[in-house]
């Protein structure tokens, strides 16, 4: 099973666990009935802190049960970042302790570290040191014993917690049973804690993703969850209602059967497929951070106006507005959180990559609105992401664009559609190239539409018997693919096969990207000769699909024309295919994609002497070279040799030295003092306020960027992050003769 495709049950879960964390704090049924609020609080919502704790273990811990190899550094850089994140919250509720007066009590310096590392400083804030010490805990075991065996001493650390909680009017009626808790409870008020409480779900967490503990191969699967969970959770249920009528309760976070409700509860999630919504994991985490927050601001502004009747005391209310404001508060602020993480990622990347490219994607976002903004009424975008998206990632770019609203792409071969949906991307994908017919049962199955290149095309993909979406594809000047214009017959009877469902009908203007008057006089003729075939269909009593044609340059240069799409290729990407464009549009679109790669070598080499193969590069003097580890097996063309590129580091320009090799090339870093090994060389993107464009690169390359960009290889790994460019009034992105156009 794909990984990608096992965890979206996971995901959606986050959100409501979440919910059962707010209802826990503000008891939305008290004002209703007493017993339904415990049920809800006190029973069902304790599901919500171990699924966290599972959740985590699944992906942190999975290595050592899964049969692959751990990743320790995934485990250590969850602990750090968990430790930043305590910090943090702190911090945030520091003014609500000094406001309490809980740093004022008698003996509280006594108790800050009995609360930094178990209680937490604010009540919610327990959950963070648990996950830190539960998750270091969980993985010693793991490393140390068998899976099995890791787990049944969790467990025996959960019972020892269990009755220290639910279960603690049992234990004190042992005189050293008693002893023992009122011990604990000096250095824990709670045995619902990390030492306690978390290990267990981390190994649990950590087993469920090892495959022979799942029931995937069974047909019966979905009917044995329902029945293991429904079943657990009735025993779950009396148990809190049983323990409670008994009094004998401390707290009422552990229960014994929370343990197999939780397991299956978990396995039911994994039996949801579907694409990863990382943005859940930001969303619920801020919800849980912030949600006490939202209980001040509630109950002070229904003081304020005097709504205490409706948002205090009513509980159902008090917990619907306490749950809006917390999760408007996280949907605000999760995007920061991501802006932060992409700066981390990409900085981690430059210490521990030897090439990489970055990829930007509130660029990205920037580039789709500014897009939308210049489209007529009634069009939209369809995102051209073939080539691996201009070699910014095909994945990456099309599940953010699939964030952002996009529904419509185009590729150019059926692989990267099928690819595309294997990783969960939604909406249309249009395959612009050719696909043999024998591979229409595959265009079906992954609900892909096919461009139907001509007439006896169209008549073979009927004739497979699949039932497939296509777009038809008209020639009107371009003289590749499609069906002659001229051909009104042909392209007409396209629209009875009884198999294909006509959903698009498009054309490719062949010299839109030229201003000249020859170019602007074939484009009005491609245009001419589409709309007139459009009325002919029409007038024949023909219902016509989704119109497009214009690709980037098509919209830059012909915005007004009406359309249904507009595919959009490498102005998505904030580049023009040459420097010397000239367009009517003048968008301000911002860079995607930076390619960098670090120093590997610096050294010194003597007057007289060759760099390089084939002796191409004599030195004139003694010439100081830095060697970086990219080459045109990487993507950077060779045709950059001899000074014909350069790179940017520390800002500066040094010129590529020698012939561009397969796997490393050389540049002259004698002007650049201070240069050393493991210094971030640009080649392109910006350095400070110097900047080498994608059309300045390819036109050294003497081609054009989008053959640049395209040609970046598998080796150059894609790092997605969000920082914003720079205002371009500061250091402008492209010379001033072309800073207009752009």
């Amino acid at each position: 099973m794909n990984r990608q495709q096992e965890t979206v049950g996971i995901d959606y879960f986050r959100i409501v666990a979440a919910l059962l964390v707010v209802a826990n704090h503000t008891s939305p049924l008290s004002s209703v009935n007493g017993t339904a609020d415990f049920i809800l609080t006190r029973v069902i919502a304790r599901a919500a802190v171990p699924f966290f704790f599972m959740a985590s273990g699944f992906y942190l811990l999975s290595g050592w049960t899964a049969g692959r190899e751990a990743d320790r550094g995934k485990l250590f850089r969850f602990l750090a970042r968990t430790a930043l994140l305590y910090s943090v919250a702190i911090a945030l509720y520091l003014p609500v302790n000094l406001y309490t007066g809980a740093f004022g009590a008698q003996g509280w310096l006594r108790r800050l570290p009995k609360d930094l590392l178990f209680g937490g400083t604010f009540y919610h804030l327990w959950y963070l040191p648990a996950a830190i010490m539960g998750a270091a805990i969980a993985w010693l075991l793991l490393q140390r014993f068998r899976p099995g065996q890791a787990f049944g001493i969790a467990l025996l650390l959960y019972i020892i917690g269990l009755f220290g909680d639910s279960y603690y009017g049992v234990a004190e009626k042992a005189p050293v049973l008693k002893s023992f808790y009122e011990a604990l409870f000096a250095f824990s008020d709670y045995t619902r804690n990390g030492f306690f409480f978390a290990p267990v779900f981390f190994v649990l967490g950590a087993i469920m993703a090892k495959p022979s503990s799942r029931l995937e191969t069974s047909r019966l699967q979905p009917g044995i969850c329902s029945a293991g969970l429904t079943v657990t959770l009735a025993l779950l249920l009396a148990e809190g209602l049983i323990l409670h009528a008994l009094g004998v309760q401390r707290h009422d976070s552990m229960y014994l059967m929370l343990l197999p409700c939780m397991v299956f509860l978990f396995q039911s999630l994994l039996l949801w497929k579907g694409q990863k919504r990382k943005n859940l994991r930001d969303i619920s985490m801020l919800v849980y951070l912030v949600h006490p927050l939202m209980i001040i601001v509630v109950r002070g502004f229904a003081k304020t106006i005097g709504l205490q009747r409706w948002l205090i005391d009513n509980s159902i209310v008090h917990f619907l507005a306490v749950a809006g404001c917390s999760f408007a508060a996280a949907i605000v602020t999760a995007p920061l959180l991501q802006i932060a993480r992409g700066q981390r990622t990409a900085s981690r990347r430059s210490q521990t990559s030897r090439a990489w490219a970055e990829i930007n994607l509130a660029n990205l976002g920037h580039n789709v609105q500014a897009l939308r903004e210049a489209m007529p009424n009634g069009c939209a975008l369809m995102e051209v992401v073939k080539g691996n998206a201009y070699g910014h990632g095909d994945v990456g770019v099309a599940r953010h664009l699939n964030q952002m609203g996009i529904t419509a792409f185009a590729v150019a071969a059926i692989d990267e559609g099928i690819r595309l949906r294997k990783h969960g991307v939604k909406g249309r994908i249009l395959i612009l190239g050719y696909t043999v017919p024998e591979r229409a049962t595959e265009l079906a199955r992954y609900h892909l539409s096919q461009t139907v290149a001509d007439h006896d095309h169209a008549q073979r993909l009927n004739a497979v018997g699949k039932r497939i979406s296509v777009h038809i594809k008209v020639d009107t000047g371009m003289n590749r693919l499609g069906e002659s214009c001229e051909h009104v017959s042909e392209i007409a009877s396209i629209f009875s096969r009884s198999n294909l469902s006509i959903d698009g009908i498009f054309t490719h203007l062949s010299d839109s990207d030229s201003l000249k008057p020859e170019s602007i006089a074939l484009t009005d003729r491609q245009v001419r000769n589409i709309y007139r075939l459009l009325e002919v269909l029409r007038q024949q009593g023909l219902t016509l699909p989704k119109v497009h044609i214009q690709s980037s340059y098509g919209l830059l240069n012909y915005p007004d024309l009406q359309c249904d799409y507009a595919r959009v290729g490498i102005v998505l990407y904030g580049a023009l295919s040459s420097p010397d464009d000239e367009t009517k549009l003048q968008l301000d679109l911002r860079p995607v994609l930076s390619l960098k790669a670090r120093v590997a070598l610096v050294r010194t080499v003597a007057a007289g002497e060759s760099i390089g193969y084939g002796r191409q590069f004599i030195t004139e003097r003694d010439t100081r070279i830095a060697v970086l580890p990219i080459g045109y097996g990487d993507g950077v063309p060779r045709s950059l040799s001899g000074g014909k590129g350069h790179a940017l580091i520390h800002g500066c320009p040094a010129p590529i030295i020698g012939r561009v090799c397969m796997d490393q090339l050389m540049v002259d870093v004698t002007e650049l003092p201070g240069v050393e090994r493991g210094d971030v060389a640009t080649l392109i993107g910006r350095d400070g306020s110097a900047e080498i464009t994608v059309e300045q690169a390819a036109a050294d390359a003497g081609t054009i960027a989008n053959e640049l960009l395209s040609r970046l290889g598998s080796r150059v790994e894609r790092v997605f992050c969000y920082a914003q460019e720079p205002n371009a009034n500061q250091a402008p992105r492209v010379p001033r003769k072309r800073q207009a156009r752009i």
